[in-house]
């Protein structure tokens, strides 16, 4: 039993409507979002731009300040493509653990290396005073969650899983979670390209996430 939601239950979603972003409306063309968490990383990133370029896909990536001071040139090539890049704070931190200056520091800090308007939470752990002291002092900031949560990262999982908690799952409107990172690299690369075809297949765009 996993410790973690692979679909956002309706009810969370509502219940923080008003502070998060969990999942798209739909009001044209059906549309899905994929996204990343945790990169640039030397491996997993380049094997997901060339994958979205295949399908003429954009995403958003949700960025590490300190993994893009690394790899700067990775995360140009990410904005070549014209994906959209994301904060991820500086350091992967907890929210839940983080007291509240030194968190939203954290962010700014990263926001020296990311230039977004997009936050995602590491870990999805973020408090809700953390959430309105940021809202309040950087109102242009809008923090996205997710709707289906491949699982790349659980290591008790096989691709062939994490494969079908996403295609089981996602619809149009859907965030999807993936990672470009080392630990999900088995499951992220396998699972990955049967998303962006089973989308394709199905006519459904797949873009980034809007900046505002």
């Amino acid at each position: 039993m996993s410790s973690y939601w692979v679909k956002t239950p309706w009810w969370v979603k509502r219940f923080f409507s008003k502070e998060l972003v969990w999942n798209m409306p739909q009001n044209g063309e059906p549309t899905v979002y994929i996204t990343f968490d945790d990169g640039p990383h030397p491996k997993a990133t380049p094997f997901a731009l060339a994958e979205l370029k295949r399908y003429d896909a954009k995403a958003t990536f949700f960025c590490i300040g300190k993994n893009v001071s690394e790899h700067p040139d990775i995360y140009n090539n990410m904005l070549a493509a014209g994906h959209t890049p994301g904060n991820h704070t500086q350091n992967h931190l907890n929210g839940w653990f983080t007291e509240t200056k030194t968190y939203l520091s954290n962010i700014l800090q990263a926001s020296k290396y990311v230039e977004s308007s997009c936050f995602r939470p590491p870990y999805g752990k973020i408090k809700l005073s953390q959430v309105r002291v940021l809202h309040r002092k950087h109102p242009e900031v809008k923090i996205y969650m997710w709707d289906v949560l491949s699982g790349d990262f659980d290591e008790s999982l096989t691709p062939e899983e994490c494969a079908q908690n996403v295609l089981e799952n996602i619809e149009p409107g859907s965030i999807v979670v993936f990672h470009d990172s080392e630990k999900a690299w088995e499951r992220m690369s396998y699972a990955l390209p049967l998303v962006l075809q089973h989308c394709k297949k199905r006519n459904w765009k797949l873009e980034a996430l809007p900046l505002n």
